[in-house]
């Protein structure tokens, strides 16, 4: 599997469906699971990598009662996306309410997995601490 890597914004459609860049289907998965990890974006993992992280979470869930409503929490809003002979993929309607995703989609690659946002939101959430983050960076490519 090769690593997402970039940034791309394309268009949703008024079916809520969106556009894998070439670059993201190059050498991957035909199949992904899509979730809301955490807010506010979404999460396409290629289904090998989300094997692994369903085998952390079902251990997580086996320490108690609250561990395990979480991963039920997390598992029901999770749906398994397939691109489409043109590449894109269905976010269904209540991941896009979600993830307040509208029209302009952007897809971030994580190396492992694609973040999904709106692209105001990412703008303002992480490009807004760009400066703390700067110095963070400085020290982990010495």
């Amino acid at each position: 599997m090769s690593a997402f890597r970039g940034q791309y914004e394309h268009q949703m459609d008024g079916k809520g469906r969106v556009s894998l860049p070439s670059a993201f289907r190059r050498g991957t998965v035909d199949r992904f699971v899509l979730v809301q990890v955490q807010e506010p974006h979404l999460t396409l993992f290629p289904e090998p990598k989300w094997m692994e992280v369903e085998e952390r979470l079902m251990d997580f869930g086996s320490a108690g009662r609250a561990e395990m409503n979480s991963v039920r929490a997390l598992l029901s809003g999770l749906t398994e996306v397939s691109p489409d002979k043109q590449g894109r993929i269905l976010i269904p309607s209540d991941l896009q309410e979600k993830a307040e995703l509208d029209g302009s989609v952007l897809l971030l690659g994580m190396r492992d997995r694609v973040e999904i946002w709106d692209p105001d939101t990412f703008r303002s959430d992480v490009e807004g601490e760009q400066a703390d983050l700067d110095a963070h960076v400085l020290r982990l490519t010495r």
